[in-house]
């Protein structure tokens, strides 16, 4: 069997955690009354004839972000990498991507790695994209006929001719993605380390993106891919790891590691979800709208129980918003997806010419759904707050459980078997001729 061509023995990343602390001032009057009592200890309190309420101090706390870490890739393998904010996916990579070093054990690399982790990773600023471009090929160990023989193509791919002489800090964020990634996929190299910065591009370049890394797993090259899409991760790679508190919590098929996943977001509900935080990705800190409640039938449920909904059943999906700043417009869109992270359906209310018109305030939006009939299983939801079609998200929440839908004796006649995600009633059958 070939070596493989990432090795992690015992990885370790700490990191030091600085915090603030302020000593605590007593009055003078304080001190006099309790000397009468109890010697006064100069080391632990400051007199405080001058109003100040205390003075600052610091103290370090160690925080290990990876810790024992021990797996192999081979060359070839498409491995997902999973976890909730904060599980160390992207020190990780980063460990990998030899941008920081390890605190502890060793990591083995045996060919030439690209990586794309943060937007403009490896870009020089003050350069123009058609310099970055020969920039980041150079860096990877390209001869610069080998840059020159797939210079068009990076150029057609990302969509950059018009500003390709223009220094690469004018660009926005998503012309920054479409240049670096299409420099990082068809520059050839062993290893491609793709984090979850395909979440700024568009949607039709996140699908052309998806689409190159299915080519390039196809040529036999090794593909590391984080991703909150469970989707994605299930289609896309073979091989998934679930990252818990810097550790692997668990390996293996994709689809089995998703499923186990997302089964224990059923874990955060309760008292942890009332602020969604366990669920919240890239909210942007200056957006006018915060997702503070799901709620399914007009119940706002907490607890670890999922909401029961009979097969077939009118429902109706009830989100909270929290609103600082007049909306004027917004839309609002959610994804359900089955327990493998499988897109069941889509409800954007563009589709209706819904949008939000809100001032200020606490408000509830709700989405009736009738003639969706799911099959029975457990059912995730993802929610996007939008100004336009085309705009970031001003808030997302991925992978909330949202209900459960159960036979209650509606459909008599099943019998234990794998239904799919729906259940089609109403079909009639005849025969042609």
């Amino acid at each position: 069997m070939s070596k493989p061509v990432i090795q992690v023995e015992n990885l370790g990343k700490k990191y030091q955690l600085r915090h603030e602390n302020r000593e605590r001032y007593v009055a003078l009057r304080d001190v006099i009354a309790s000397g009468i009592t109890a010697p006064f200890r100069w080391a632990k309190t400051r007199l405080c004839t001058n109003g100040n309420t205390g003075a600052r101090s610091s103290s370090t706390e160690d925080f290990w972000a990876l810790k024992d870490l021990n797996f192999e890739i081979h060359k070839g393998d498409v491995l997902g990498v999973i976890g909730r904010n904060g599980a160390g996916k992207s020190t990780l990579l980063k460990v990998l991507s030899r941008i920081t070093e390890p605190t502890t054990g060793r990591v083995r690399i045996r060919g030439r790695v690209a990586s794309l982790l943060e937007v403009g990773t490896g870009f020089h600023p003050e350069l123009t994209g058609r310099e970055n471009i020969f920039l980041n090929g150079a860096i990877l160990g390209m001869r610069r006929t080998e840059i020159h023989r797939k210079f068009d193509e990076i150029v057609a791919f990302a969509e950059v001719k018009k500003f390709l002489d223009t220094p690469v800090k004018r660009y926005s964020s998503g012309m920054y993605v479409r240049l670096a990634f299409a420099v990082a996929a068809h520059l050839e190299p062993e290893i491609l380390i793709i984090d979850e910065v395909l979440a700024v591009g568009d949607a039709a370049f996140q699908k052309k993106c998806l689409g190159k890394m299915g080519e390039v797993a196809k040529q036999g090259r090794t593909v590391l891919f984080v991703s909150h899409n469970m989707g994605v991760v299930s289609s896309l790679t073979q091989r998934c790891i679930y990252l818990q508190n810097g550790q692997v919590a668990a390996s293996g098929p994709s689809r089995e590691i998703v499923e186990m996943y997302l089964m224990k977001s059923l874990e955060a509900r309760g008292e942890r979800s009332r602020d969604l935080s366990e669920f919240r990705r890239n909210r942007n800190p200056d957006a006018p709208v915060k997702v503070v409640a799901i709620g399914i039938n007009g119940g706002n449920h907490d607890s670890t129980e999922l909401p029961a909904i009979e097969i077939g059943s009118v429902f109706s999906i009830d989100i909270g918003l929290e609103v600082t700043k007049p909306l004027h417009g917004a839309l609002i869109d959610i994804t359900l997806k089955t327990s493998h992270g499988e897109c069941v359906a889509v409800l954007f209310s563009w589709d209706k010419e819904y949008s939000l018109f809100l001032e200020p305030g606490r408000h509830t939006v709700t989405a009736q759904v009738r003639d969706l009939p799911l099959a029975p299983g457990n059912y995730f939801v993802d929610i996007g707050i939008n100004q336009s079609v085309e705009s970031n998200a001003y808030d997302v929440i991925l992978d909330f459980p949202v209900f459960s839908i159960v036979n209650h004796g509606q459909v008599t006649h099943w019998l234990d078997r794998p239904w799919g995600v729906v259940h089609c009633s109403n079909v009639e059958w005849g025969k042609i001729s």
